[in-house]
């Protein structure tokens, strides 16, 4: 492949064996100026042709090696430029254009792919995104800034200011994929940004205005909003072959996954179903790789000693680095709702550029599609960064079109991986730090949820289904991931609704007592460990510190779950009888720790209100036994009378979600798990672990630890009380 064969005559050559020439000419090694009636021919051509994987490589391999001098993918992003420019002065109507721009952009794709997959060094060289400085320039082209910024600029730009229609559908949907490939040096990073580190697209991306910025953020939302569609077999190009024939470049994908992105069914959604819109799943990749990102830049300074003449030759260098603003994180959280028009939600004018979205459709859609992970960590970032839209959630009635899909997939946590268990429990949190959002999922009534299993949910609140499945996770946990992070936010949610529960059903109920009882079984197991191997004086120190570090941990969310049922006795014991009748039920698991130091003030509180309802219990004569019903029917009548008296009061616990300082660390090799993790070399990922045999280790069910390759095992935030 890496010979040109002689030059055919196009005239009357069949159409597959002028591609052949034109692509392998293309890879050789003769280099054409931007002005060659070349690129035209190549651009024009309907390809057609099918190549196997390994010819493929080939080319790959053969245009790596002679890119360096030929400079071919620096001038058919040049060229490239210049069609997408075309497009945007005729509104997407110019159909050659349009053709021209198609081939150019899925062409860069696939060798820009391979060359970043096979970079050797840092600095990406192997690019070669410049022009020799002897190469001739057509009379009107000025080339005064980079290719990546000219080109990045240029793609933005179409994406941001050409609608989709069934005529631009297919370039936008390749524009949005050739993103992700350029995109992709991320790729070979490790985590942590350092100045150094270099990725010219993405770098060439956070550059452009923020007009442009905020055009290219409303433009993917709404992408993602109205989910814009086009049958595949109404395209006008013969690139996009009909009667599902792949052309060239399809076969290429097809044929060899590592090898370029698949148009249009390389997106697998975490459901385990096929994309139904690759155009949508595509517009919130690129979205969430740009609004996820961060530049470290280094700055220098130079201090001098001036306490000693002989200093003046010794300038102390201090060395700092800081992260450059990323607008199109800004772009987000500074959206606005279209419904308030011109003025913010202080009813002030914004100054300067702003995203206005359709709120109400924006939360519908990522209602219907929380399955998704990617909604997920959309929903995230919206809710965490975007106040505007956070206090638009908030102030819904319709809450359980978010939560009862959060809900539900959370239920099927063992299906899910960590991480998106992880952010759907964050998007709890931070819905709980809000006392309407605590009080209104309990005015909430389901009168079923077909998917709980395990017990008949009549007639339940929405609150009472948000306890019972946090208690059910932190129980899945307990037994399968063992993350600490994932228990304090289980716990934090539960801290932050306990004062402003109502009426919890019997069940909730019995599952919050029930929560005591399966931390403290843990935690007597750890003790038991811990003074078993007191009399080992070689395994000692180090095992009985492990040992007293995670009883201590275990100390902390005991006392947390006795927070939960001291803030509900305290504050709504009136309307949550059966909350008392879960305790009277349970008692005796209060009872070995009545006299723990870090215990004995809040179970006096639980005593003090055992010691009432069992006195009036006492008190009371029923006809025949003690009944479930009469015992809560008592409670029921004795609440009435119930003061407080006694009971004292501790500081309310209200536990706030905030980001650690560096979140690129967690969310850059998130996001990019999401994107690329099925269609990228594994062997030149460096960001995150892929493709690793995985050890299965058993838990303490003697049941195998099964976890997803790639995964990000934990996530550093802070949660502050």
């Amino acid at each position: 492949m890496g010979g040109v064969p002689s030059t055919p005559r196009f005239a009357d050559s069949r159409p597959q064996d002028t591609a052949e020439y034109l692509i392998a000419t293309f890879v050789g090694e003769k280099s054409f100026p931007l002005a060659s009636d070349f690129w035209q021919k190549l651009l024009e051509l309907p390809l057609s042709l099918h190549w196997p994987s390994h010819r493929v490589h080939q080319a790959c391999e053969a245009f790596a090696q002679n890119n360096c001098y030929t400079r071919h993918l620096a001038k058919i992003l040049i060229h490239l430029t210049w069609c997408l420019q075309e497009c945007i002065s005729s509104s997407g109507t110019a159909s050659v254009a349009i053709m021209k721009a198609i081939n150019a952009v899925y062409i860069s794709s696939v060798f820009l792919k391979y060359l970043i997959e096979n970079a050797e060094s840092e600095n990406f060289e192997e690019l070669h995104l410049s022009l020799d400085e002897s190469e001739p320039l057509p009379k009107e082209f000025v080339l005064d800034q980079n290719i990546e910024n000219l080109v990045m600029h240029s793609v933005l730009s179409f994406i941001a200011l050409v609608d989709v229609s069934p005529h631009t559908y297919n370039l936008h949907q390749e524009l949005l994929n050739f993103m992700l490939v350029a995109m992709s040096t991320q790729l070979l990073s490790v985590p942590s940004l350092g100045p150094k580190d270099v990725h010219p697209f993405i770098d060439a991306a956070m550059t452009e205005e923020s007009s442009l910025v905020c055009s290219v953020v409303c433009r993917l939302l709404l992408n993602y909003i109205t989910r814009p569609r086009i049958s595949v077999n109404s395209s006008s190009y013969s690139i996009f072959s009909e009667e599902n024939q792949p052309g060239v470049l399809q076969r290429v994908g097809s044929a060899a996954a590592t090898i370029v992105l698949l148009p249009f069914n390389y997106l697998v959604s975490s459901n385990g179903e096929g994309s139904s819109n690759p155009l949508t799943d595509c517009s919130l990749l690129v979205l969430l790789v740009l609004i996820h990102y961060h530049k470290c830049v280094e700055n220098d300074e130079s201090i001098t000693d001036r306490s000693d003449d002989s200093a003046t030759s010794d300038s102390l260098a201090k060395s700092s680095t800081h992260f450059t603003v990323n607008p199109y994180c800004n772009a987000l959280e500074n959206a606005r709702d279209i419904e308030f028009g011109h003025m913010d939600l202080e009813g002030n004018a914004h100054s300067g550029p702003v995203v206005r979205l359709p709120f109400a459709s924006l939360f519908d859609t990522l209602g219907m599609y929380l399955a998704d992970e990617t909604a997920v960590l959309l929903l995230y970032s919206l809710v965490q960064g975007n106040s505007g839209f956070l206090e638009y959630v908030l102030v819904r009635t319709d809450l359980d079109t978010l939560l009862m899909p959060i809900l539900e997939t959370l239920y099927n946590a063992s299906k899910k991986t960590p991480n998106q268990i992880y952010m759907l429990l964050i998007i709890l949190l931070i819905l709980s730090q809000d006392s309407s959002f605590n009080a209104s999922i309990h005015k909430m009534i389901l009168p079923s949820v077909p998917w709980y299993k395990e017990h008949l949910l009549h007639q339940t609140s929405l609150g009472s289904l948000l306890v019972i499945i946090l208690i059910r996770t932190v129980k899945y946990n307990l037994s399968k991931l063992r993350d600490v992070y994932l228990h304090t936010t289980c716990l934090a949610t539960l801290a932050n609704m306990a004062p402003h529960v109502h009426r919890l059903s019997a069940y909730a109920s019995q599952r919050l007592v029930s929560l005591f009882y399966m931390l403290s079984r843990k935690y007597n197991k750890i003790a038991d460990r811990r003074d078993d191997k007191k009399g080992n004086l070689t395994e000692q120190d180090s095992f009985a510190e492990d040992m007293s570090a995670e009883l201590h941990i275990y100390t902390d969310f005991l006392r947390i779950v006795l927070e939960i049922l001291n803030a509900i006795l305290t504050y709504a014991l009136p309307r949550n009888p059966e909350v008392v009748y879960a305790i009277l039920h349970r008692e005796e698991v209060f009872q070995p720790f009545k006299s723990h130091p870090r215990f004995n003030e809040l179970l006096e509180n639980i005593y003090t209100v055992l010691d009432f309802f069992n006195s009036r219990l006492d008190a009371q004569r029923v006809d025949g036994e003690w009944s479930v019903e009469k015992v809560l029917q008592s409670i029921i009548i004795n609440c009435r009378s119930w003061r407080g008296d006694g009971l004292k009061m501790f500081t309310r616990l209200y536990f706030s979600y905030e980001q650690e300082s560096h979140p690129e660390e967690f969310f850059i090799p998130y996001v990019w798990q999401l994107v690329l993790s099925r269609c990228f070399n594994p062997s030149a990922i460096n960001l995150f672990p892929v493709d690793l045999p995985v050890k299965e280790e058993s838990n303490d069910d003697g049941e195998p630890n099964k976890h997803q390759n790639g995964e990000l095992n934990e996530q550093r935030v802070n949660i502050d009380p």
